[in-house]
């Protein structure tokens, strides 16, 4: 019988989830957002310049609370049935596309080897065909350990991969699986495996660990010797095919391909950090297997959903023009620990609203790209049947244009060639290609090519996924967002702290980057195929730096009115209108977190940490992205140190996996060091705190006033807030060790806040 794709039930279907009493409390804050900014203007005459100050701010506050209320204005996601595509292959409707998968890693310290083979192994073991999978593991700082970690890892691989497929093992991360015994209830077959599988896993892990205190395998052996001589920032390009999978059928016991690559790094050359070390993988790729799919996964967040690939192939493969135009699929980042409820609650809800428009932001990780889209294709580009236009192929099927494009490889060229016009993958031996690798790979390659200008990942941003996000949206392709359960990928947040504010630091400016860059939201409403609502969301995103400026203003201002006897908030019944605001957000903000099984005090951790990370970590991008305007010097990427948990229980889904793991006793505590992302923290706190105490003994009152009313209880309870949020940095002046903040860093915060309290006076 035969049949046809229209004959048979939707691989996925687009879930909206307009909520009508949501828009209504949205538009009521900002309703009364622009009834406190009116209210100002109209007693601007009356009052001195901290009223000028708090309408300055405010004012930023609803603007930035307009971008949101567009945002989620009409939240979807996309949900995909994997037991459909099943049909279609055995009906022969569709064939398995191949999928190629990248992860990279930087620092071997920074990120521990063992975390590295944890999420390779993972991936090389996903429900999908082996013949039809290739794993690419990048390797930025040339690191033997790391090769040494990721050899053995596919020696494991080769048990724990067909004992995962055998017994359809839910966590295919071994350090995860194995935290809880088999059931007592399964067959001693299925036991005896279990122990074996361990065992095995246990050894690997003593091998890594003890091989970074003990280097002597790196002279054993002759797989080694690219690496003598090296240091991660000047070696050559080394390409290891570690395990090649000749079966070719796709049987369970069956290991997909794995290539280990190191590009070539040179200290003169400019190496574009992450970017540049995707654009790698996607040539050699390109050369070797020259999947039509990628995939791309940080080093410490494994695939916790075996199917992941399948969900992701049921966008891609659906027979509607939204699929036909989708450009890449992107899963939300989820992480084990407890320190993300923050982003968890972001990316459902304004996740979910921007996935609404035009598809959701590329978060970086956890996403599967279209090759041709990233070779620079736009939707202009493409026919109905999604072939190249006529006028698509003499532009970019020239060979004279492509290698001046794309390099002067004659193997890359025809490897283009052939994924722009959606050929079959050549079943080429991986060895065959070496040699154009290690060409594609060297520092002055993409010299006078559009590689990270228009084609691949961009460059001129360490926020590589955002600024290469805008670059394919500008050019009217669309993206997905599917959002299962459990979760598609785990990882790690750093703890609170240093790491947490260096993260965030990177991030902000990044997003500053590419806000003044030739990407930015400003230039693309008017002149590109990026719908406006989408532009407001990149706008919203790209903007996070530019908040430090007024949360810290208004984070002193309570304090600024109590010591200078002046008004910073209305008196009598206008007053309601900031107690309903607070309120309200307060409340909002609250649903939101207990709807997705938060507690009330993730809720107010998350609160308080938006403050810190915005006054003390965002402030910083600021000078960053000023200094690189100006051509001082340059932004750097710094790589986040990525721990591996020491206790953890459970490998359920949901809350259990996000919030109820880790239960040590440091969990939820806020570490310090030397550093200056502290001190603005504490002097907010120091200034805070003086100007309670002299709202309490009356100092006040000595204070002239300068026109308008005089400071009250109003202004107190806003210190009295300010203090409350910033209740980690409170703590860690009384705290010991890493947990207490530097007296170095409170004595510079004091100093400062005896300026602000005689200013002030």
């Amino acid at each position: 019988m035969a049949y046809s794709s229209s004959s048979l039930p939707p691989l996925c279907e687009k879930i909206s989830y307009k909520n009508y009493f949501l828009r209504a409390v949205d538009l009521t804050i900002l309703g009364l957002l622009f009834s406190l900014l009116l209210y100002r203007i109209l007693l601007m005459n009356q009052n001195n310049t901290v009223w000028v100050v708090a309408f300055l701010c405010e004012s930023f506050f609803s603007f930035i609370w307009l971008l949101i209320t567009c945002i989620k204005w009409s939240p979807a996601a996309y949900k995909s049935y994997p037991e459909r595509l099943d049909e279609r292959i055995n009906f022969r409707v569709h064939d398995l596309p191949s999928v190629d998968m990248f992860v990279t890693t930087a620092d071997p310290v920074r990120e521990p080897p063992i975390l590295v083979a944890n999420t390779l192994l993972s991936l090389l073991a996903l429900n999908y065909p082996a013949n039809k999978l290739a794993c690419y593991v990048s390797d930025d700082g040339c690191s033997p350990l790391t090769y040494f970690s990721l050899k053995e890892a596919s020696k494991f691989a080769k048990i724990w991969v067909p004992f995962c497929k055998k017994y359809n093992v839910k966590v295919r991360a071994p350090f995860r699986y194995f935290l809880n015994p088999p059931v007592p209830t399964e067959s001693s077959e299925f036991s005896k495996d279990w122990e074996m599988t361990k065992r095995e896993y246990e050894k690997l892990s003593r091998k890594v660990e003890d091989a970074t205190g003990d280097s002597h395998w790196l002279d054993a052996e002759d797989d080694f010797e690219a690496f003598s001589n090296t240091k991660p920032n000047d070696h050559s390009t080394i390409v290891k095919v570690v395990w090649e999978n000749k079966g070719g059928v796709g049987e369970e016991n069956e290991v997909p391909h794995f290539v280990y690559i190191s590009r070539e790094k040179r200290p003169n050359y400019l190496h574009h950090y992450k970017a540049g070390a995707m654009n790698f993988l996607v040539r050699v790729s390109g050369l070797m297997t020259n999947a039509p799919y990628m995939l791309n996964v940080d080093c410490d967040m494994y695939a916790n959903e075996a199917d992941v690939v399948r969900q992701a192939m049921c966008i891609f493969l659906q027979k509607s023009v939204n699929s036909k135009h989708c450009a890449f699929v992107q899963y939300p980042q989820d992480f084990y620990d407890s320190n993300a409820d923050e982003l968890t609650v972001l990316q459902s809800y304004l996740g979910q609203g921007i996935a609404g428009i035009q598809g959701p932001i590329y978060a970086g990780s956890g996403c599967f790209h279209t090759r041709r889209v990233m070779y620079g294709l736009s939707i202009d580009d493409l026919e109905e049947d999604g072939s190249l236009s006529s006028v698509a192929a003499r532009k970019y099927l020239a060979e004279e244009n492509l290698e001046r494009e794309f390099g002067n490889s004659k193997e890359m060229v025809k490897s283009v060639v052939e994924a722009l016009q959606r050929k079959p993958n050549p079943q080429n031996t991986l060895a065959n290609s070496l040699e154009a690798a290690q060409e594609v790979g060297h520092c002055h390659y993409e010299y006078q090519t559009i590689w990270g200008k228009t084609i691949g990942w961009l460059y001129e941003s360490t926020a590589e996924d955002a600024n290469t996000s805008i670059g394919i949206h500008s050019r009217g392709w669309t993206s997905s967002y599917i959002s299962p359960e459990p979760p598609a990928f785990l990882g790690a947040m750093p703890p609170g702290g240093p790491e947490a504010m260096l993260q965030q630091r990177r991030w902000a400016t990044g997003l500053l980057e590419v806000l003044f860059n030739k990407q930015s939201p400003l230039i693309g409403m008017f002149c590109r195929k990026i719908r406006f609502r989408q532009t407001l969301a990149y706008l919203y995103i790209f903007t996070w730096g530019l908040r430090s400026i007024p949360e810290l203003f208004y984070c002193l201002l309570p304090a600024y009115c109590l010591l200078h006897n002046s008004a910073l908030f209305p008196k009598g019944v206008y007053l309601g209108i900031i107690v309903t605001l607070v309120g309200m957000h307060c409340l909002y903000t609250l649903w939101e977190f207990m709807s997705l099984g938060f507690s009330v005090q993730s809720w107010f951790v998350s609160q308080s940490f938006w403050r810190i990370k915005t006054t003390c970590s965002w402030l910083f991008s600021i000078p960053d992205i000023i200094l690189k305007l100006l051509g001082i010097s340059k932004t750097v990427f710094i790589v986040t140190k990525k721990t591996m948990p020491k206790t953890m229980s459970g490998s359920g889904s949901g809350k259990s996996q996000r919030e109820d793991d880790c239960p040590n006793k440091d969990s939820g505590k806020f570490e310090f060091d030397g550093s200056l992302y502290f001190l603005p923290g504490t002097f907010i706190v120091l200034v805070n705190l003086a100007a309670i105490a002299g709202f309490s003994v009356g100092l006040h009152r000595l204070s002239h006033r300068h026109g308008g009313g005089s400071s009250g209880l109003a202004e107190a309870c806003g210190s009295i807030l300010v203090v409350m949020l910033f209740l980690p940095f409170l703590k860690g002046m009384f705290g010991k060790g890493k947990y207490g903040i530097p007296l170095s860093t409170i004595s510079k915060a004091a100093f400062l806040a005896v300026l602000f309290v005689v200013f002030a006076l």
